[in-house]
């Protein structure tokens, strides 16, 4: 739980610093049910959760990576604000397995999952979920109706077989929403290659349901509501 290690939380047990459901305990093999009791130390308190679920609006120039010797990353990033040394919400909970699900390119913005529930990563990433994302477009040029219907009907981006029907949803001359079911390596900015445009700005607006929180800032991370992880699951089923 990040407070020590075990021969440290040891002694601050039998120093009568821990407290269990508001009580002080001077046993370190005190046995607890991890799933009810709350655990207090310097006034804070303490949740075991196996999983836990953030939604961050990630920002244009940090890779989508848990680690890198050149490049400022989202688990970084994520650190910086929720991180136990900054006293941050994962102060109680195992952050060394917390990931990334799926990959935004370093300059695309908006929602990004990080969670250490592998089971639900790979239901969101796996191809066999069709799990709809959302994407805001911005292009060099304005995208006809007779491009748009290419990119709904699947499109050759140069891989074993075309892309899976879309929904392209024009909003200005050079901007438009595309929602796909596939996750492949730098598939929007891709299909709109084939049909002559450069993708000059890309933002993620949902994935499986979950839409990115408008209160959300560029950079800004916050936990999922127990309803959110939810519907999560159900897109998956």
């Amino acid at each position: 739980m990040n407070l020590g290690s075990r021969s440290e939380v040891k002694a601050l047990i039998k120093s009568g610093r821990i407290l269990v459901n508001k009580e002080r305990v001077l046993r370190p093999d005190l046995k607890v049910d991890e799933e009810s009791v709350v655990i207090s130390y310097q006034g804070r308190e303490y949740r075991y959760r196996p999983f836990v679920y953030y939604m961050m609006n990630k920002p244009a120039g940090v890779l989508c990576a848990t680690r890198d010797s050149s490049c400022r990353t989202v688990l970084s990033l994520f650190m910086e604000q929720c991180g136990p040394a900054n006293g941050g919400e994962l102060s109680g909970i195992p952050v060394q397995d917390i990931f990334p699900v799926g990959r935004l390119d370093k300059d695309t913005v908006g929602l990004l999952l990080l969670t250490n529930d592998g089971e639900l990563a790979h239901r969101l990433l796996s191809p066999r979920f069709h799990v709809p994302k959302t994407y805001y477009v911005e292009t060099d040029f304005p995208l006809p109706a007779e491009k748009a219907a290419a990119l709904e009907a699947g499109v050759d981006i140069g891989d074993k077989e075309p892309t899976r029907k879309a929904v392209v949803t024009p909003l200005a001359d050079l901007s438009c929403t595309i929602t796909i079911t596939e996750g492949r390596f730098h598939q929007v900015k891709r299909m709109f290659q084939t049909q002559g445009l450069t993708v000059t700005y890309l933002k993620r607006l949902s994935m499986g349901g979950l839409a990115l929180d408008p209160g959300l800032s560029e950079g800004q991370i916050r936990e999922l509501t127990k309803e959110e992880v939810d519907l999560l699951w159900q897109k998956t089923c």
